[in-house]
């Protein structure tokens, strides 16, 4: 009925979609990543104290579940983050000794278990 009173048809869509088949492969590839898992990779010997304060101040963990997510590298600190917290928390963790990634949440998560 709608096609009908104004003059459209529901298939238009679909063929402009089919046909731009092309257009759509260079669309794909520019897709921009828009979230993120930032990984703790390591930090320097005099700089652990300070690297458990600032995890504990992102991620609103206590002192022993800090501790032990800093000891347990490579160590997750934030999943599902845009571009700008992402590199907020790595400039973050960057600032007291640490070194940090930012993760493709779109890649397998076992592979963040063996890189450091």
């Amino acid at each position: 009925m709608i096609e009908e009173t104004f003059g459209v048809s529901a298939s238009a869509p679909v063929m402009m979609a089919g046909g731009g088949g092309g257009a759509a492969a260079p669309a794909e590839v520019a897709e921009e990543q828009t979230e993120f898992t930032v990984v703790l990779t390591g930090y320097a010997d005099d700089a652990k104290i300070k690297v458990i304060k600032e995890v504990r101040a992102i991620t609103g963990l206590g002192l022993k579940e800090a501790k032990d997510k800093v000891e347990g590298l490579p160590a997750t600190i934030q999943e599902n983050v845009n571009t700008d917290d992402s590199e907020k928390t790595k400039k973050a963790l960057e600032a007291v000794g640490a070194k940090s990634r930012s993760s493709d949440l779109r890649r397998d998560p076992t592979e963040l278990e063996g890189q450091t």
